[in-house]
């Protein structure tokens, strides 16, 4: 089965475009010549990829590691349940038969009610986190963009950022990873024993909610 956490977890909707210059639009005008080149960042693989993000994706692992194994154990026995009924079907009375097939349909409503608590309770654990790291990163992106003379920086993280082709050389995801991490303070995550699983395995993969909502700052 596959896994509830991505490990670009924040495979979340962002921002559609970072326009710099009017993130200045309440402050001071700045002068014609302070930034007009166009950049493109991946900024779900910014945040994710930073020191501080690492961390937060490992404890949100972490702490549902427990529920997701629970499941994937209800989810073993519904199977078994099923495998046994279609195996023993023909030599079962009326009555056995229907007695299993109606702990099978219980077990699956619960089983399903269950994961549908777990799926909700960990995109909203992903979306406080998008929300709170993803406030950081805009402002980090700002001052690189000021710094660097960028007028507009586009998230291609987005599929629905109209960015046709893109000059490998304007994507500043990796530098924004480390101007991030530099101003953050944070340090990188202790690397994992080689017989770690990345992952724990569970009831099924999580989707981005459909009500995500993009971080802006206050």
């Amino acid at each position: 089965m596959a896994s509830y956490i991505n490990p670009r977890v924040l495979t979340l909707t962002l921002v559609t475009i970072l326009g710099i210059s009017a993130a200045h639009a309440q402050a001071p005008a700045a002068s014609p010549a302070s930034g007009n080149k166009v950049g493109i960042v991946s900024i779900q693989d910014a945040i994710a990829n930073t020191n501080e993000g690492k961390k937060e994706l490992e404890a949100l692992q972490q702490k549902f590691s427990p529920r997701q194994q629970a499941l994937q154990s209800q989810n073993d026995e519904l199977e078994n349940l099923k495998k046994q009924l279609q195996a023993q079907g023909d030599k079962l009375s009326d009555e056995e038969r229907n007695n299993r097939v109606r702990s099978a349909t219980e077990k699956q409503k619960t089983l399903q009610r269950n994961y549908e608590d777990f799926q909700g309770e960990v995109q909203a654990a992903e979306q406080e986190i998008l929300n709170r790291l993803g406030k950081k990163m805009l402002d980090v992106l700002e001052k690189y963009a000021r710094d660097n003379g960028y007028a507009v920086v586009m998230d291609v993280s987005n599929p629905q950022t109209p960015v046709l082709y893109a000059n490998p050389g304007t994507n500043i995801t990796k530098p924004l990873i480390e101007a991030y991490n530099t101003a953050s303070g944070v340090a990188a995550p202790s690397p994992k024993p080689a017989n770690t699983p990345a992952r724990p395995s569970g009831a099924a993969a999580t989707h981005p909610p459909a009500g995500t909502t993009t971080p802006k700052k206050p």
